[in-house]
């Protein structure tokens, strides 16, 4: 039996699909070449990516409107390319600050636009502790979107809600969330998502983008930043990374085959609200996280004494428990229940923190 993995990412892939993976290493559809080594523009691979957009559209009930496109470089480099693409003639974009990923989002769009904060839920320490509210938000009828993550993995907080915007397009960083649970994609003008942690390996990048908003790139947009260019030339302006990209679809598989994203809803809420009820049953662990903004997919906790931090990670490590130490940022523990995370692995991580209390706490 393989450990439970709980890391944040990259994060475990389901056990099926690494094995199908590996049984069809060497001969890729009777190819007799291996699928990372076809020619992407072959009719093997060709044929293959269209399975995997047509699946992913139907997964997420993708309007007709919207493209579909397989990028490099990681969701960081959508934090770039969103403003090349959607800036227009406006002078820049509003931004929701709620955890690492949003403040860093922010950060790269000061560097090349006007960059505006929307709405923080930082405390006074520069700490965050849930979402911005609806009512909190101060937004700018002519910014040219508004960015958000509805999921912050570092600081595990989750939106509870989808933000109004208006007729500013909505701009998600959905990387460890997608897929998770249903979304309506009709609501966003995009959609990003790095695949290491719901959806694949390392190394692709999925965007969704309203076909509107991608005609005009600023005037000295990098071709392989184009939205528009990767759209037209079925996101392989450059040579893509295929063996990723193959993977992703064979997650995608695996998710059908369990139900789609509201089959993964219910297990993720089980796993998370299991997960939640041991915290908050315990005297020794604590969430820092408003409970109408945690996480149910990034559980972060702390112990009563934080010293043991260390020695909690390192036996659970041992106990086939993996990946559970908190980001550097915050310290403390954290574990990372996406989809391929089974309610067993919940179930023996919540044993194993009872038995650590009993024996240190």
């Amino acid at each position: 039996m393989r450990p439970h993995n709980f890391s944040a990412g990259p994060a475990g892939l389901p056990e099926s699909v690494l094995c199908r993976a590996r049984d069809e290493m060497l001969d890729f559809r009777g190819s007799g070449a291996s699928v990372m080594e076809l020619s992407h523009r072959g009719p093997v691979f060709m044929q293959l990516a269209e399975e995997i957009e047509a699946r992913l559209r139907r997964l997420m009930r993708v309007p007709d409107d919207y493209a579909v496109l397989f990028f490099q470089g990681g969701a960081t480099l959508q934090f770039s390319a969103l403003v090349w693409n959607l800036i227009g003639d406006r002078a820049g974009g509003d931004y929701l600050l709620s955890g690492l990923w949003s403040e860093k989002a922010h950060a790269i769009g000061r560097d090349l636009c006007a960059a505006r904060v929307a709405a923080s839920s930082a405390d006074t320490q520069g700490q965050f502790a849930r979402a911005p509210k609806q009512s909190e938000l101060d937004l700018d009828p002519h910014a040219a979107w508004l960015h958000y993550c509805p999921n912050e993995t570092v600081h595990g907080i989750e939106f509870p809600y989808i933000p109004e915007s208006g007729d500013v397009p909505l701009v998600a960083d959905v990387s460890s969330c997608i897929l998770s649970r249903p979304i309506d994609v009709s609501r966003f003008g995009l959609l990003y998502a790095g695949a290491q942690k719901n959806l694949g390996p390392a190394g692709i990048t999925v965007v969704i983008v309203r076909r509107d908003l991608i005609d005009e790139p600023r005037a000295g947009t990098p071709p392989v930043l184009s939205y528009r260019g990767q759209a037209g030339r079925e996101s392989m302006l450059n040579t893509p990374p295929t063996f990723a990209w193959y993977l992703l679809g064979l997650v995608l598989e695996w998710l059908e085959e369990q139900g789609g994203a509201a089959a993964m809803a219910a297990l993720n809420d089980g796993k998370s609200d299991a997960l939640y009820r041991a915290i908050d049953s315990s005297n020794y662990y604590s969430n820092r996280v408003e409970r109408d903004s945690r996480s149910r997919v990034n559980v972060t906790f702390d112990l009563a004494e934080s010293s043991a931090t260390a020695d909690f990670a390192g036996a659970a490590q041992d106990a086939g428990l993996l990946a559970l130490k908190g980001h550097s940022a915050v310290g403390g523990l954290r574990a990372s229940l996406y989809n391929a995370v089974s309610q067993q692995a919940v179930d023996d991580l919540v044993a194993f923190m009872a038995e650590f209390e009993r024996t240190r706490g």
